[in-house]
């Protein structure tokens, strides 16, 4: 049999994280124009974080650690690396999305190593028909199937979910086919625009149509929508919204007849003097109503309801949440308009109740709308639980009415548009069906778009004063005030601003290829005709979002609006339930039960994917972790070891793991905190056929000899990569512990049983802190001592007895510890000083007994208290112990994360953060103050 040639590629040997990484962080603050407002979709990976997986999957590594090429010099290797990294920098950046330049250089790296791979292989090369194809078998929001035709792949999108087969057409297909063709919306006599750049026509004509439509609701529906007179300035004003609180009867006998509000927050805007609700309570006449104040004037109180229940408002007696879930199931929760938004020249206008406009949205009728029962899940979809349990309930009647017009209105401006097509292009008559069809599939995205604005689940947001969403996190969440956003007038949270969202989001789905691109409806573990395509995925994970649960609430008006216009999108009456790869135990009949699904359907999906898989191309597969699995700072999760053993049960190899940064640093939860990755990306081949077994013994005798070199070579930063941080070591270092384990077919322990993946992820974490223990034999006595201690006392002062014993185990003493300069005795009492307390005019020249954690500490010190030149300065006079300073500090980084003292953490992760900058210092400084070469 002919044996497959495959150089390693640039994924399988360096990435430059840091990069990768900020570039990533930054995206998550773009929202105009990005791709992602085409619709709503969870979970989706950054852009150019798939762009750099992709092109890092897609090129050869320059080394020659291949066998059968010609080896190069390192020097040359690391030259022409260190160019390859400099078109992955160029390709991170946001503004080169469309940039032709750019992405023809990354294209042409991707052809120039498929060249060498037909070189090695003896297969013919024709530029002109790579037959380079990018499956995506969970394509979800799109982000690695749009990235991959960016590179120039010709690409298969496909998920058992209709709407990422939606976004697959609209961002993928349809620009595509339809990609600078005018508006053909123009009037007649205009003359065509020429030389349109990208899908500027598609976008043109999605505003055009999308306002017909609008144009016919505001003639049917505006008598429900009406402005707001202002009395004091004698003028109408648009409606933004109307604020709503939901009412129960209060559970207080003396005003048992009283509906009471629910407002989680008296707060309209905290801008200029801010706009507050003000409770005016009258109890003779047994009512309230609320007055708009300025910051002056405030109320104290912040709300009336909170997590362990509300107050009433009229009698001051606590209201139970069990009391309300009890009303809401009974259908007693009632609504009371509060306030009321308008939109004026200079900012926004605000107003208390009006009973007019009340009295309008309460006789609104509505009979004909999407109905759907909510598919319960404990902790994501908590309106159930307060009976708001179908889909129609989360909505007001004139949002339904509203909704639905638009929805049904839809199929009438089709025929406009394929009249307008004719006209436009007579001689293409057999594509305007499919370009109305097209448009139709924008707006009806608008109208779905609108639908997470305009439902009575979205609050009100006060810092910048428009509507917010419902899912803002990935759920269905309960909310007392919210606001009733204006659809067919509001300046946001309108149709009108969804349908401008949605054309932006296309513009930046040109990805200037002539690739060809396919979204289908497919299941990952079964569809069986793929075959040698280079594959690139982010799979479910594990229990962590319900996508079909949550996804219906969007699904229900898109198939409204379609069903009549293009069917075949919108096949089932919701979306498929029982084949969904997700650890469902409301719907698996426990948790044993749903985890046996998630196993047993993972493992069929990648030993399928396996098979479509090209011999010539590892496979990369992100695994999210959500913030339960991170919070005590360990990888070892149900769903992430049983994500692992799916992909090594299936015959994968995991050759690598990259941990994935792609949350902004100044989100609120990670303010503080020392936070994981957010993502992995797991890099896998597959798994010779001819593999053996291996006993326990031998399993653990290569991760000792293997594992320092992987280690060295992650936080030294070696081979142009970034330094794994700390904070991520014990994710990244899961790629070589798990090469080892995964690359047989099985590991034995002695009584024959299979090695787990956990107890495999046991013994590699083992192998870290091995390898960066103080006790590996790398440093000194004295260092020995202090990380024992600091591990049990911290900075905390102990016995001295104990520090003897200790000390004397270590090959040192207590006394001698003292007189090396990090700990302080008397009194019977031993204490360690922290980096604080070291003498300030230290000299590592000078001093005849520095052990390496006076070194660390003496460089945290000075770093913390003049920078990173100041430590370089410092580290010049000791290169000698440049790598022992640093591998300790990962050492007591891990130490510290375990035991939860962040603080001490944050120390020792500044110390090697800095480490490249200071060693770059301590260069320009030379070695003891002397210009000259230092070899750190």
């Amino acid at each position: 049999m002919h044996s497959i040639k495959s150089p390693k590629k640039l994924i399988e040997v360096a990435l430059p994280l840091d990069l990768i990484n900020q570039a990533a962080s930054a995206e998550k603050s773009i929202r105009k124009g990005h791709p992602s407002t085409l619709h709503m979709w969870w979970a989706r990976r950054p852009l150019v974080a798939a762009r750099a997986i992709i092109f890092s999957q897609m090129v050869n590594d320059p080394g020659g650690v291949r066998g059968w090429s010609k080896g190069k010099p390192k020097k040359i290797c690391e030259e022409k690396r260190n160019e390859i990294f400099g078109v992955l920098e160029e390709l991170c950046q946001w503004k080169n999305n469309n940039n032709f330049d750019v992405l023809a250089k990354a294209r042409s790296l991707i052809v120039e190593s498929w060249r060498e791979t037909c070189e090695l292989n003896g297969l013919k090369f024709d530029e002109k028909d790579l037959n380079l194809t990018l499956w995506d078998p969970f394509s979800g929001g799109g982000a690695i199937p749009l990235e991959a035709s960016r590179l120039g792949l010709d690409v298969y999108a496909s998920d058992l979910n209709p709407i990422p087969v939606m976004l697959g057409k609209a961002s993928l297909e349809i620009p595509a086919e339809f990609s600078k063709f005018s508006p053909v919306s123009l009037p007649k006599g205009q003359v065509a625009i020429e030389n349109l750049h990208g899908y500027e026509g598609l976008a043109q004509d999605i505003i055009f149509y999308g306002g017909l439509l609008l144009d016919k609701a505001r003639e049917a529906l505006c008598d429900i929508y009406p402005k707001y007179y202002n009395e004091k300035d004698s003028v109408s004003e648009d409606v933004i919204c109307w604020i709503w609180a939901r009412t129960v009867k209060s559970p207080n006998p003396a005003f048992s007849d009283c509906d009471v509000p629910l407002i989680k927050s008296f707060t309209l805007s905290t801008k200029g003097d801010g706009a507050y609700l003000k409770p005016i309570v009258d109890s003779e006449k047994r009512s309230w109503y609320f007055e708009i104040v300025n910051k002056f004037e405030k109320p104290d109180q912040q709300g009336i309801v909170g997590r362990k229940g509300a107050t009433c408002l009229m009698s001051g007696v606590n209201i139970p949440l069990k009391y309300i879930r009890e009303e809401g199931r009974s259908g007693r929760i009632g609504h009371k308009l509060i306030a009321i938004v308008t939109k004026k020249k200079k900012g926004r206008g605000y107003y208390p109740a009006d009973k007019e406009h009340e009295e309008i949205a309460k006789c609104v009728e509505v009979s004909d709308y999407p109905e759907a029962e909510i598919d319960h899940w404990a902790g994501c979809t908590n309106s159930v639980v307060y009976g708001m349990d179908r889909f129609e309930k989360l909505f007001t009647n004139r949002q339904l009415k509203t909704l639905t017009y638009m929805c049904d209105e839809l199929k009438n401006i089709k025929p406009i548009i394929i009249d307008d097509f004719n006209s436009a292009h007579p001689e293409l008559k057999h594509e305007a069906q499919n370009y109305a069809n097209a448009i139709c599939l924008y707006i009806a995205f608008s109208i779905s778009k609108t639908a997470n604005r305009a439902n009575s689940l979205s609050a009100w947001m006060p810092s910048v004063e428009c509507p917010g969403h419902l899912f803002s996190k990935h759920a269905i969440p309960m909310n007392w005030d919210y606001s009733e956003t204006n659809i067919l007038y509001g300046p946001s949270g309108s149709f009108l601003s969804m349908l401008t969202t949605t054309a932006d989001g296309l513009k930046n789905c040109d990805t200037r290829s002539v690739s060809i691109s396919k979204a289908f409806f497919a299941d990952a573990a079964s569809c069986s005709e793929i075959k040698n395509v280079v594959i690139s995925t982010d799979p479910p994970y594990y229990d962590n979002i319900p996508y079909s649960n949550l996804s219906d609430f969007f699904y229900i008006w898109l198939r409204r609006s379609l069903k009549e216009i293009s069917p075949n999108l919108v096949p089932t009456m919701l979306t498929p339930k029982q084949e969904e790869l997700v650890a469902n135990q409301f719907r698996h009949g426990g948790k044993e039960q749903s985890e046996s699904f998630f196993m047993n359907g993972m493992k069929n999906t990648f030993r399928n994917l396996a098979s479509a898989s090209s011999e010539f191309y590892p496979m990369t597969i992100y695994y999210a972790f959500k913030q339960s699995e991170t919070k005590s700072g360990s990888t070892a999760s149900k769903g992430w070891e049983t994500f692992i053993e799916s992909i090594v049960e299936s015959g994968l190899i995991i050759t690598g793991t990259w941990p994935l940064r792609t949350e902004r640093e100044n989100r609120s939860r990670n303010q503080g905190a020392n936070a994981l990755a957010s993502s992995i990306v797991l890099v896998c081949r597959k798994r010779e056929t001819t593999a053996e077994s291996v006993s326990r013994r031998d399993f653990q005798r290569q991760l000792r000899t293997e594992m320092p070199e992987a280690l060295e070579t992650m936080i030294g930063g070696q081979t142009g990569q970034t330094p794994i941080a700390p904070v991520d070591l014990a994710q990244a270092a899961i790629g070589p512990g798990m090469a080892i384990y995964s690359k047989y077919e099985a590991v034995l322990n002695q009584d024959g049983s299979k090695m787990s993946v956990h107890d495999a992820l046991v013994l590699i974490n083992r192998a870290i802190t091995e390898f960066l223990s103080p006790d590996s034999g790398n440093f000194d006595a004295d260092t020995q001592f202090c990380a024992s201690w600091f591990d049990q006392y911290a900075w905390s002062a102990g016995p001295f007895g104990e520090a003897q014993v200790l000390a004397q185990a270590k090959g040192t003493t207590a006394d001698g510890v003292r007189e090396a300069g990090v700990i302080e005795s008397g009194s019977g009492k031993v204490r360690l000083l922290k980096w604080g307390e070291y003498q300030s005019e230290w000299d590592p020249t000078t001093d005849k007994r520095t052990p390496v954690w006076e070194a660390c500490h003496q460089m945290i010190r000075r770093l913390q208290n003049h920078g990173e030149s100041a430590a370089g300065e410092l580290l010049a006079k000791m290169p000698e112990k440049g790598e022992a300073i640093r591998q300790l500090s990962y050492h007591l980084y891990t130490l510290c994360e375990r035991k939860k003292w962040a603080e001490e953490a944050r120390a020792y992760n500044e110390l090697i953060g800095s480490w490249h900058a200071i060693v770059a210092a301590s260069h320009e400084t030379g070695h003891a103050g002397e210009q000259g070469g230092l070899d750190i």
